[in-house]
């Protein structure tokens, strides 16, 4: 037997090990639907400002990222954009959304929005910075 160490592995290193995994999960998670869902916010001139990227895989939806260019801040663009992104997990009928975010990131945005700390790593990704996991459950139309 023989390993390898590879820093900075390439997209055919990365593929690799994931097409292996997802081979191993298809009996358990085949039947499940999954898609990515992205919504972006756009400026008078149609430029992108801001954009959330989320997965949606069975009844989750976890949010990958969310960026808003700092000159827009403060200005509900962020909010705007969760609630729609949210607004479409629940029509693929996701239940519950997942999202991660660095101490120096946004936990109490998303917390304003509902979302409760599930977990706390400390010292990642640097000493005294903090990884949180947050979760909220959607509400469907009755």
């Amino acid at each position: 037997m023989q390993y390898q160490v590879v820093y900075q592995p390439n997209a055919q290193d990365v593929l690799d090990v994931r097409e292996g995994l997802r081979h191993f999960n298809e009996p358990f998670v085949s039947h499940l639907k999954e898609t990515e869902v992205a919504v972006y916010a756009l400026d008078e001139k149609g430029e992108r400002i801001g954009g959330v990227i989320s997965r949606l895989w069975g009844n989750w939806m976890h949010v990958l990222y969310l960026w808003i260019d700092p000159a827009y801040t403060g200005k509900g663009i962020g909010s705007d954009l969760m609630v729609k992104v949210e607004a479409e997990a629940v029509s693929f009928g996701c239940k519950t959304v997942m999202v991660d975010t660095f101490s120096f990131q946004a936990r109490p945005f998303y917390e304003k929005l509902g979302y409760q700390c599930q977990m706390t790593i400390d010292d990642v990704p640097g000493d005294g910075d903090e990884f949180h996991f947050l979760t909220k459950r959607l509400n469907h139309p009755v």
